[in-house]
């Protein structure tokens, strides 16, 4: 399967999402079994009470208990505008954040963040000014504290359509924005599978959109998420890595295989290297991660660190930590969305 393809499937009445680039899974998304909280979406919520040590307050939503990494400025029994910025893990608070984003497509809408900017990927001159233009016609009259970022994906829009992106977002924050008044209740779904797909997956376009039932197996996406439910992954040269998540961090232990020669250590933990942010990724796995790498000597360890840091560049949610003393690598990842294996049970088997 050559090109950028997305793929779009449903299963047991819930949505899948899939893109492959030259037969290569890259992103996948499975909504949740049941009435889950989705990420992105928006509540009305009453602050409750704030947790000493841990620099936040609970919130109470229709769903449970929000937790919100903020005090400042907020008073138990306050109203307030939330968004949910990741899963909620089995027992504990959904995270959320009163730093709301209406995000389409071509647009985002910034309650608190003015200003109207353009995406920097966007290079091309004369195609930012007429954006720039785009952008201040259609925020003419809005409120000053409302920012608006036009995507990269815009580059290739038609303007009739990021115009209409525009209106629909900036018309959606403003009713949400006045509606604060009331008890804890939905105001804005997050973006289920199909959606987020449609948002965040067409830059650049697509070679091919396949819509048609069973399209995950037509293409081979069930035997791709099958293989991400097995902690084995095979690496280039007979090598291999095992990411096995634990309740206090995700483990990953590299192996050379057959090959000894002196090169082998250097190239399969490149190899994981460049692969790991994607497999991570794909399997919904966060937190503390760490790396013991196969054995090499310190001066291939200097390589290896810049290819670490080239791999995870593309992955705003990592930070890395680096080598401990025991010689393992270290890097924490933001949890942005449920485990492979708990939202797929069932479905790849």
């Amino acid at each position: 399967m050559k090109g950028r393809v997305v793929i779009l499937d449903e299963k047991q009445g819930r949505q899948m999402a899939a893109l492959v680039v030259d037969g290569q899974l890259e992103e996948l998304s499975v909504d949740p079994e049941g009435e889950a909280v989705l990420p992105g979406a928006i509540y009305r919520a009453i602050a409750d009470r704030p947790v000493k040590g841990q620099g936040g307050i609970f919130v109470k939503l229709p769903v449970g208990s929000g937790f919100l990494r903020q005090i400042s400025g907020i008073a138990p029994g306050q109203r307030l505008l939330v968004q949910v910025t990741g899963p909620a893990e089995p027992g504990k608070a959904i995270p959320v954040t009163t730093r709301l984003l209406f995000k389409s497509r071509f647009a985002i809408i910034t309650p608190d963040a003015p200003g109207l900017n353009i995406s920097r990927r966007i290079k091309d001159e004369a195609l930012r000014a007429d954006l720039g233009a785009m952008a201040a016609e259609g925020m003419a009259g809005a409120a000053e504290a409302l920012g608006l970022i036009l995507r990269s994906s815009c580059a290739e829009a038609e303007p009739d359509a990021i115009a209409e992106d525009i209106a629909a977002m900036r018309g959606l924050a403003e009713a949400v924005l006045a509606d604060l008044a009331g008890p804890p209740e939905l105001l804005v779904d997050g973006a289920g599978a199909h959606d987020l797909a449609f948002r965040d997956w067409l830059d650049p376009a697509p070679d091919e959109a396949v819509t048609e039932p069973g399209g995950f197996a037509l293409h081979g996406v069930d035997d791709m998420a099958r293989a991400l439910l097995e902690p084995r992954v095979g690496l280039t040269g007979g090598g291999h890595m095992m990411i096995e998540p634990t309740r206090a961090l995700v483990a990953v232990d590299v192996n050379t295989g057959p090959d000894t020669s002196p090169a082998a250590s250097l190239k399969v933990n490149i190899a994981a290297a460049r692969d790991l942010p994607r497999q991570l990724r794909l399997r919904g796995l966060g937190g503390q991660v760490v790396v013991d790498f196969a054995p090499m000597s310190k001066k291939d360890r200097a390589i290896l660190d810049q290819v670490i840091k080239a791999a995870f560049k593309g992955d705003g949610e990592a930070n890395l930590a680096g080598w401990t003393t025991l010689g393992l690598y270290e890097l924490t990842r933001k949890r942005d969305r449920l485990p492979l294996a708990e939202v797929a049970k069932g479905l790849f088997a």
